[in-house]
């Protein structure tokens, strides 16, 4: 088995697929990458058990064959080459030999039939979007779900695919981000929870992306096609919580301000708050915002005004300034607006501007009671 390969082509295709690999295994062999050559195709797989992820590369060879290739060593020494072709020959003492325009290097492999093989989604449901969209998604979302162990289903983040829109919602329990575009649509209704770990190779992969991506899925597994290569991983198993239940509808107190400024002032304010709880106050009349933080047992505290629009009765509301700044951070509108009710119920943060068509993200902030 024998194949030629470009150096920073190859090295670029594996750092991806590293992503998948675990500092540590409990199977020694999935430290490895698997290499399957067919002719001129050297399909490249990674995996953890629960998420594999393959691509296809391109290369000048007329072998077949299948091994397993230790990763770290092998992407520690592609990232020391420049630009050059590199030789791939399998010998017969167990060891592939790499030649570069300067050296040899010999590195023991495994058997490529020992590597997990991925899981096939039988009879899937499908859906295309564009790659970005799915990053943005992803990239909206993801920050708000938990990462508490014995709740599983909060961990990942809900995908609800209808013929009207998609829907992704994450949550914590503190926080809630419902992503939805109403300018792509599924041919049928689905719904299942995606892990964080293939969630954010997928992010990174995807960002401003122009290809498309097609997704396929069944109870347990999904799998994401792109460009030349494939995701699969298993999906998180239990019922997401009726999210819609906690949004409240009506919300008559309504506020609406410049992100920047109020996200400025929010994090220097907070730095005054109390360290366990990160608390601060916000209290609205007319049209000036009141934001105020003390930290009591050092004597800290902080105070600041902003003009704003307002809309409602005169009001006084906690929040934790950690979940505000993550949801402040994570909008990229000039203008937020930020609807209430009471100071027990949550309040609800939208971007005023700054969306595309279709394109709607409403983010939900659960209120901590305020010790007068």
């Amino acid at each position: 088995m024998k194949f030629i390969v470009s150096s920073t082509y190859l090295l670029k295709q594996l750092q991806v697929l590293g992503g998948v690999i675990n500092n540590s295994n409990t199977l020694p062999i999935l430290d490895n990458f698997l290499f399957d050559l067919k002719q001129n195709q050297l399909t490249v797989s990674a995996s953890d058990l629960e998420t594999t992820m393959s691509s296809v590369l391109e290369v000048d060879s007329d072998a077949e064959g299948t091994i397993a290739v230790p990763a770290r060593l092998l992407l520690d020494t592609l990232k020391t080459f420049p630009e050059q072709p590199l030789t791939f020959v399998v010998e017969d003492n167990n060891t592939v030999e790499i030649s570069s325009n300067h050296g040899k290097y010999a590195l023991a492999y495994a058997d490529g039939a020992e590597f997990p093989k991925a899981v096939e989604v039988s009879n899937p449901s499908s859906t295309t979007l564009l790659g970005d969209i799915l990053a943005t998604a992803i990239t909206k979302t993801i920050f708000a779900a938990g990462n508490d162990d014995l709740r599983p289903v909060m961990s990942g983040v809900f995908f609800q695919f209808s013929t009207e829109n998609l829907t992704f919602v994450a949550t914590d329990a503190h926080k809630l981000v419902k992503y939805q575009r109403n300018d792509v649509t599924a041919s049928q209704v689905a719904e299942f929870i995606m892990p964080k770990k293939p969630l954010n190779l997928l992010k990174g992969i995807l960002a401003g992306s122009e290809s498309e991506v097609t997704i396929e899925y069944n109870d347990s597994n999904a799998k994401f096609v792109f460009d030349n290569s494939e995701l699969i991983c298993r999906l998180i198993d239990g019922k997401y919580p009726n999210y819609e239940a906690v949004i409240p509808k009506e919300n008559p107190n309504k506020l609406s301000i410049s992100r920047n400024q109020f996200l400025s002032s929010v994090r220097r304010v907070s730095i005054f708050s109390n360290k366990t709880t990160h608390q601060i106050r916000l209290k609205i009349a007319g049209a000036e915002l009141n934001i105020s933080a003390e930290d009591v047992d050092y004597s800290n505290k902080a105070e600041e005004r902003l003009s704003c629009a307002y809309q409602g009765d005169d009001m006084q509301i906690g929040f934790n300034s950690r979940f505000l700044v993550e949801m402040l951070n994570n909008l990229s509108s000039d203008e937020v607006s930020l609807e209430m009710s009471l100071p027990n119920r949550a309040g609800i943060l939208t971007p005023i501007d700054g969306l595309d068509e279709g394109e709607h993200v409403t983010m939900l902030v659960m209120p901590v009671m305020l010790n007068n």
